[in-house]
């Protein structure tokens, strides 16, 4: 290792013997001095399976603010509408529905006007399709920070969630609007709604965690993943109620967790009755994903800097 003195280049040995550095106290080296090529410290995640950095996540939390309200300005920057293409998507979405499948089609809606039955599901629907392709993607489009600063990777897919229940919030209202407009008043399962919503966020997070970090070092996820939510959309209950399903399939198709979300949201908002086999299969599932999506994400996150 040499020391550039300005003039020639000296050995720390040299260097010591003349004295440049002689405001420093220092013992005389016998030989010069070298260097292992080895790192001395190594910074790395620890290996225990309970460390999942939720202090961390709780020191950060101010950061996680800042990237959802990033996320929700950079989108409708340079929009016409802004924000208003939060409120025109479903309610569009909803219009050509009902007259194709309303209309012509005569889709049953299980006594609930069609209109307001396939708004209340693509409401759900919109929301976990849209933050899980965002928070899918979420990871390889902050690739700038991840390689620059060090955070709590965690957040960025939560952003990307927690941006899109910020549409989700604003589309709500038209749901009310429609209520009201059909004459649709609310019941004591109402109640049950907030832990709905809890429910099928935590099902985005967990799905989005698990996708984001694939999608570091498998690109091919970011571009199956759009493909695979539309063909998601067409086994649940968005456009057509769970009820047309036959019997003897149901077991089946509760086993899509979806199902028992939608289901029991039209459920809470139009007094129904809840469905609870294909809710409690929601619940296990989304817990037990959302688990494991955490610990994956944690083994994972420690070569996203060197990949992403």
């Amino acid at each position: 290792m040499n020391v550039t003195t300005g003039k020639t280049p000296l050995t720390l040995q040299q260097a010591a013997s003349e004295e440049t550095v002689s405001h420093l106290p220092y013992q005389p080296l016998d030989k010069p001095l070298v260097l292992s090529g080895e790192p001395l410290v190594v910074i790395e995640p620890t290996k225990s399976w309970v460390a999942l950095g939720l202090r961390d996540l709780w020191a950060y939390r101010e950061l996680l603010y800042f990237l959802i309200w990033r996320d929700v300005k950079v989108r409708y920057k340079q929009t016409a509408l802004g924000i208003l293409w939060v409120v025109l998507q479903p309610l569009l979405t909803t219009l050509i529905l009902t007259i194709f499948l309303g209309k012509l089609a005569r889709v049953p809606s299980d006594g609930i006007p069609y209109p307001l039955f396939v708004y209340a599901g693509l409401l759900s629907w919109t929301f976990f399709s849209a933050a899980v392709t965002s928070s899918g993607n979420s990871l390889v489009g902050s690739a700038h920070l991840i390689t620059k600063v060090y955070f709590p990777r965690m957040i960025i897919p939560g952003a990307a969630v927690g941006a899109r229940l910020v549409d989700f919030g604003i589309a709500f209202l038209n749901l009310i609007v429609l209520m009201i407009y059909y004459g649709v008043g609310v019941t004591k399962a109402i109640f049950i709604l907030p832990l709905l919503i809890l429910l099928v966020t935590l099902l985005t997070l967990g799905i989005g965690m698990w996708t984001s970090a694939l999608n570091v070092k498998y690109r091919d996820v970011g571009v199956v993943l759009p493909v695979f939510m539309q063909l998601w959309m067409f086994a649940s209950p968005v456009i057509y109620p769970s009820s047309i399903v036959p019997q003897k399939y149901q077991w089946i198709y509760n086993l899509n967790p979806l199902t028992g979300i939608l289901d029991g949201f039209r459920s809470a908002l139009f007094g129904q009755e809840i469905n609870w086999d294909a809710l409690s299969i929601s619940t296990g599932f989304t817990i037990a994903l959302l688990v494991y999506s955490a610990y994956a994400f944690r083994r994972m996150e420690k070569n996203f800097a060197d990949i992403v």
